[in-house]
């Protein structure tokens, strides 16, 4: 799936039941074959879901990476703006995703530099990791204070930027200047 999206060839899925069975027709849960222009591949709750146009409503979706049979096609798409700046927002609102959104009390965001599927795998619950390209990724996540998004942040041992809100950037300073303390602390007693 991820070549496809980095290829921008439209995908034929199928759509299976969440115990990974395929619909029968005639089935309430039956969706017919659906082409999709695949756009963005997302983590968030230690699932992969796909945000794509698809071609039959002209709607975006979010689907979930496990209960989608695809076929790739060898047509081509050109890329098309998402309707939202903020992916990760839009995958932890989607309603029909299948999941139930975390609700922090804040909720930040940076740019790493390191491939997603290292952060999904590390990233806490309720983070969404946005596949950015091969070296990096963006991370959302949410905690009680910013200065604990900061401290989740810093456990990715990266190159962190494009750290938003202003108020997540700031905290980040604030912790840096409080390590370098105990550091010069340390080399003077």
């Amino acid at each position: 799936m991820g070549a496809a999206v980095r290829h921008r060839h439209v995908l034929v899925t199928e759509m299976l039941r969440a115990d990974g069975s395929r619909p029968e027709t005639g089935d309430d849960d039956f969706l017919p074959a659906r082409r999709i222009e695949p756009h963005h591949l997302v983590v968030w709750a230690g699932r992969w879901y796909l945000v794509a146009y698809d071609l039959g409503d002209h709607q975006w979706r979010v689907h979930r990476v496990d209960r989608l049979r695809p076929r790739p096609t060898t047509h081509r798409f050109s890329p098309r703006q998402p309707p939202y700046d903020d992916l990760a927002h839009f995958v932890m609102s989607s309603h029909d995703r299948g999941d139930t959104p975390a609700a922090w009390q804040y909720t930040g965001q940076a740019r790493l530099n390191l491939p997603a599927s290292i952060v999904a795998r590390w990233a806490p619950s309720g983070s969404v990791v946005e596949h950015l390209d091969t070296e990096h990724c963006r991370l959302t996540i949410g905690a009680w204070s910013w200065a604990g998004i900061a401290g989740i942040l810093a456990t990715f041992d990266t190159e962190l930027t494009d750290i938003r809100p202003p108020e997540l950037a700031h905290a980040c300073r604030r912790i840096a200047y409080r390590l370098a303390i105990v550091a010069d602390t340390e080399r003077n007693p």
